[in-house]
């Protein structure tokens, strides 16, 4: 364990965090016990166990879980929890209400769902760190022009998928948010990073979650393009909502009332003179 923690970047809070996501599963299987019953009910007794298990889940759910232990700071990561809880909360409410996704369950949102977001967003913002550190070396002319790239071409595919929802003022909401945020670059190299991390963490989510049809798009793909890269452009907007929060509370309750150890991702990203880099938020489901 002594060798094990550094390996994996754990910290004090890790546990917490592992130990917090626990209890949430479980005040969920409790608060909806027949959905999960109704999940059980699934397997079949004449076919082996291992064959009927879903390996995508466990797979998705233990990277999750390793990812949100990794450098973890409940001074810092209670940010991107809050602000991952109300995004995804109104994610859901405009998918939904819009009909651009429904879930099995036909509720509009499904309370079920919104505690995946904050997790998910933690996840995200543990792959921006490690994405940032990968492409040290590169050019920031590099990520300018990436910004000019992806972002437009995410509202172009974005109004393209939404369009049948144009008389729905929520999705007109959706709209001025992305386009405002495309238009108001700020670091591009976090944008860049933070969009790439959540689109690759929603594909495996997207996969999942259509594939099982705990949700269906209107489209009915499995998973549409959209989604996938919708993941990024929430993880981006709840970035910047993150470090708007941190810009009005006071620094104790923001970053921490000490700084981060040399040893942590936080600091090492500090003793190398990037304190700039982002605490991203996503991220995520449908």
């Amino acid at each position: 364990m002594n060798e094990t923690a550094p390996r994996l970047a754990w910290t004090r809070s890790s546990a917490w965090l592992m130990s917090a996501f626990l209890a949430v599963i479980g005040l969920i299987l409790v608060v909806w016990w027949p959905l999960a019953v109704d999940y059980v009910s699934t397997f079949d007794p004449r076919y082996p166990i291992w064959v009927q298990i879903d390996w995508l889940l466990i797979g998705v759910f233990a990277v999750m879980s390793l990812l949100i232990m990794a450098g973890a700071d409940v001074r810092t990561d209670w940010v991107i929890l809050l602000v991952g809880l109300g995004g995804g909360l109104v994610i859901e409410t405009w998918g939904t209400q819009t009909q651009l996704w429904t879930y099995y369950t036909l509720e509009r949102p499904p309370l079920w769902i919104i505690p995946a977001w904050p997790i998910a967003s933690l996840s995200i913002d543990r792959l921006y760190r490690f994405l940032n550190r990968a492409t040290r070396s590169w050019d920031s002319s590099t990520f300018g022009l990436l910004y000019w790239t992806v972002l437009p071409g995410f509202l172009l595919i974005m109004l393209a998928f939404v369009a049948p929802t144009f008389d729905k003022s929520l999705t007109w909401g959706a709209l001025a948010l992305c386009v405002l945020i495309t238009l108001t670059p700020r670091n591009a190299r976090a944008v860049v990073l933070t969009f790439v991390a959540g689109a690759g963490l929603g594909y495996f989510l997207e996969r999942w979650g259509t594939t099982r049809a705990c949700w269906t798009y209107y489209t009915g793909a499995t998973p549409p393009l959209f989604a996938v890269l919708a993941h990024g452009m929430a993880a981006v907007a709840f970035w910047r909502t993150a470090e708007l929060v941190r810009s009005i509370l006071p620094t104790t309750f923001a970053r921490g009332a000490l700084p981060a150890p040399a040893s942590s991702p936080e600091g090492a990203a500090t003793e190398a003179g990037s304190a700039s880099e982002p605490y991203v938020t996503p991220p995520l489901s449908a």
